[in-house]
C-alpha cells in the first residue's frame, strides 16, 4: 500500500493510504474519542458525532471515524471549535441516558463515561424530557435497556457483520427513535441466536447478558442442594483480564481457588465433558462414514448456531450431530453417574456452568436437553458473571493459591480437550480421534494445523486416513456459515464433516467474555484490537502442548466412565443421555397487543 503525507496539529507524518483519519491519528499516537466506531474499523456510519475534527479546507467539522485521509490532509484535533463540538455531542448524549451508574452492571468499563471524561462533558447541561424506555428481560440470554442506549448503531454493525443477520435496527422517528429487534420485539419472539456478539460491543449497559449470579446466590447461601460448579476451556484464557493480566494470560489455578472461595462443593472442568463430546461425535461420523448416514455431518457444540439452523436451516437440521455440547454432557454425568456414586439424588444437585457464551443460558433452558424432566445444568453465569462475583466477595486474585480441580470421576482431561475454546479445535480434537479409530495408531503430528484460525471465514482441508479421504471444513460466524450451509443446500458440499461456531473466533470471543478496549486496558499492546483473539487462543493451545495426554480416547477417566456405567460409545445409555434432538423454529413470533 502507497504511502502519503499528512499533517496533525501542524506535524508532519508519512502513513499508510487508505485509512480514515481516525485509525491514522491512532498510529501517530492521538486519541480521538469516538462511540460508533469500534473493533479497529467497524462503524456504523459516523452517527455518534463524539469525533469530530478539523479539517483544512472542508467546509465543516468532520467525522474521523469515516472520513479517509489523502495526501497533504492537515488536521486538527484540538482547535476550540473541534473540542467544543466533541464536548457538546456528549452532552447530548447524557441528557437522554440513564445515569444510575452505580447500578449498572458496566460500570467501570462503560465507554460513554470515558468520553465523557475525555471530552471534559457534564451531565444535566441540556436537561429536559426523556425518550420513552424499553425494556426487554424476557430471552434467556440478554436484556435490552433502551434508557441506556446512545443509538450509536454498533450492535447493529456487528450483528450484520458478524453473521448476516440484522437483527436489531433504529425503530421510530426523531426523539422517539431507539434500538430493537423489528417491531419492538423481545429478542425472545425473533430470530435472535443469543450469541451475545451485540453485547460484546454495546458502549454503555444497553444490552447485556441475562445474569443468573442472584439464582447461584439462593444456591449457594439458601438452598438444600449440593452446588456444583464446571467452568470452559475459553473461561481460563480470559478471566485474568478482569483483574488485570495480560489478554492470553492463563488463570486456571486462581479461578479454581476462587470458585472454592465462593462456596462450591465441587470444582470441575467441563474439558472432561470435551473428551466425552469426541467420543460420541467421533463414533458418529465414523458410523455415517461406514453406514451411508447423511453427509457432512456439522458439529453440535455451540448453541448460537444450533439457534441459526433451527431458524434458518430447518431442512438441513439432519445434519447436525445428534451430541449434546460438553457442559451439557458433563452435567448429566454428574446427575447421573456422579450421583449414583456419590449416592446422591438427581435432584440434590445445583449444577452451575462458568461460559464464555450467552447463548449456553438459552440452551440450558430447552426441552429437549432434559433427561427424566431433570435439567442437566441449572444455571450459567459467564466470564464476566464469574468476576464479579469474585470482586464482590472481596477476594484479592492476585493472592490466591493455584489449586487443582477436584479429581474424583471426572477430573482427568486431555490437551484435545482444551482446544474446545478456539475455532477449529472441536474439529482438531475429533480428527485426532477418527485418525485412530481408522487406522489403530496416533497422528503424528499430533495437531491438524491446517484447520486453526481466530477469525471469521472458512478453513478447509482433506485427509486421507487409511483409504478413507476425509474432507472437512471450519466455519465461524453465520456469516461465513452461510456459504457451506448454501453449498449443501444446493447439493455442491464436497465435505465429510463441518465444524461451525456462532463467534467469530469461537469461544474465546463469546458474547460473556471480558470486554476488550484499548482505553481500559493501559499496559497492552498497540495491536491489541487485531490480536486478542489469537492471545486468548494461544493460552489454550499452550495448555494442549503442556498436557501429557493429547486423545480424548486415551482419557483414563473416559475408558472408565464407559466401562462402568456408558457401556460403548453411541450406545442407547449415552442416547439417553448425553444425545439430544433439534426441531425447525418460526423466526419472528408474532406481536403481542400491550
Amino acid at each position: 500500500m502507497s504511502l502519503i503525507n499528512i499533517k496533525i496539529e501542524g506535524i508532519p507524518y508519512q502513513i499508510e493510504d487508505g485509512q480514515t483519519i481516525l485509525q491514522a491519528a491512532k498510529k501517530c499516537g492521538y486519541e480521538i474519542p469516538s462511540l460508533c466506531s469500534f473493533n479497529n474499523g467497524e462503524c456504523s456510519q459516523g452517527s455518534c458525532r463524539v469525533c469530530l475534527v478539523e479539517v483544512k479546507g472542508a467546509r465543516g467539522l468532520v467525522a474521523s471515524c469515516v472520513y479517509p485521509v489523502n495526501d497533504g490532509m492537515e488536521i486538527s484535533i484540538s482547535s476550540a471549535e473541534a473540542v467544543a463540538a466533541r464536548r457538546r455531542s456528549v452532552e447530548l448524549l447524557l441528557s437522554d441516558h440513564n445515569q444510575f451508574c452505580q447500578a449498572c452492571d458496566k460500570n467501570g468499563k462503560c465507554e460513554l463515561l470515558h468520553v465523557a471524561n475525555v471530552t471534559d462533558a457534564r451531565s444535566g447541561i441540556f436537561p429536559g424530557s426523556h425518550n420513552r424506555v424499553h425494556l426487554d428481560e424476557v430471552a434467556p440470554g440478554l436484556v435490552r435497556d433502551t434508557s441506556k442506549c446512545i443509538l450509536c448503531g454498533r450492535c447493529i454493525e456487528r450483528c450484520k457483520n458478524a453473521h448476516g443477520l440484522g437483527i436489531l435496527g433504529f425503530e421510530g422517528r426523531g426523539f422517539n427513535t431507539f434500538v430493537a429487534p423489528a417491531g419492538d420485539r423481545s429478542f425472545s419472539d425473533s430470530p435472535c441466536i443469543q450469541c451475545g456478539q451485540c453485547v460484546n460491543v454495546c458502549p454503555t449497559g444497553a444490552l447485556m447478558e441475562h445474569s443468573e449470579i442472584d439464582k447461584v446466590d439462593h444456591a449457594l447461601r439458601y438452598g438444600k442442594k449440593i452446588v456444583i460448579a464446571q467452568a470452559a476451556p475459553a473461561v481460563r484464557a480470559a478471566l485474568g483480564e478482569e483483574f488485570g493480566y495480560k489478554i492470553g494470560t492463563p488463570v486456571t489455578g486462581r479461578m479454581i481457588a476462587a470458585m472454592r472461595r465462593l462456596g462450591f462443593a465441587r470444582v470441575y472442568d467441563v474439558n472432561f465433558g470435551a473428551d466425552l463430546t469426541i467420543m460420541e461425535e467421533g463414533t458418529e461420523l465414523l458410523g455415517r462414514l461406514k453406514n451411508g448416514g447423511v453427509l457432512p455431518m456439522i458439529t453440535s457444540c455451540s448453541p448460537g448456531w444450533i439457534n441459526f439452523a433451527e431458524y434458518n436451516y430447518g431442512d438441513l437440521l439432519p445434519h447436525l450431530s445428534s451430541c449434546k455440547s460438553p457442559h451439557q454432557m458433563q452435567g448429566a454425568i454428574l446427575k447421573s453417574y456422579w450421583a449414583k456414586q456419590n449416592d446422591v439424588a438427581p435432584e440434590d444437585i445445583f449444577v452451575v456452568s462458568v461460559m464464555p457464551c450467552t447463548a449456553k443460558k438459552f440452551e440450558r433452558q430447552r426441552e429437549q436437553l432434559k433427561v427424566n424432566g431433570i435439567c442437566d445444568v441449572d444455571a450459567v453465569i459467564t466470564t464476566r458473571e464469574l468476576a464479579r462475583m469474585i470482586k464482590r466477595a472481596g477476594i484479592i486474585f492476585d493472592r490466591l493459591p493455584e489449586e487443582e480441580w477436584d479429581r474424583d470421576i471426572m477430573g482427568t482431561y486431555t490437551g484435545a480437550a482444551d482446544i474446545f475454546g478456539v475455532t477449529g479445535g472441536v474439529m482438531e480434537a475429533a480428527l485426532r480421534t477418527v485418525y485412530f479409530k481408522l487406522t489403530g495408531k496416533e497422528a503424528e503430528p499430533v495437531e491438524f494445523k491446517d484447520v486453526r484460525g481466530h477469525d471469521a471465514g472458512i478453513r478447509e482441508a482433506s485427509l486421507d486416513i487409511n483409504d478413507t479421504t476425509v474432507n472437512v471444513a471450519v466455519a465461524s460466524g453465520m456469516k461465513a456459515a452461510r456459504i457451506l450451509l448454501d453449498e449443501i443446500r444446493e447439493g455442491r458440499s464436497k465435505y465429510q464433516f463441518i465444524e461451525i461456531m456462532g463467534c467469530p473466533g469461537g469461544c474465546i470471543n463469546g458474547g460473556g467474555q471480558p470486554y476488550v478496549r484499548e482505553f481500559f486496558l493501559p499496559n497492552e499492546d498497540d495491536d491489541i484490537l487485531e490480536t486478542y483473539k489469537e492471545k486468548r487462543a494461544a493460552a489454550l493451545y499452550s495448555e494442549d502442548e503442556r498436557n501429557t495426554i493429547r486423545q480424548s480416547h486415551n482419557n483414563p477417566q473416559i475408558r472408565e466412565l464407559y466401562e462402568k456405567f456408558l457401556g460403548e460409545p453411541n450406545s442407547h445409555k449415552c442416547h439417553e443421555l448425553l444425545h439430544t434432538t433439534y426441531a425447525p423454529r418460526e423466526g419472528y413470533n408474532e406481536l403481542k397487543d400491550e
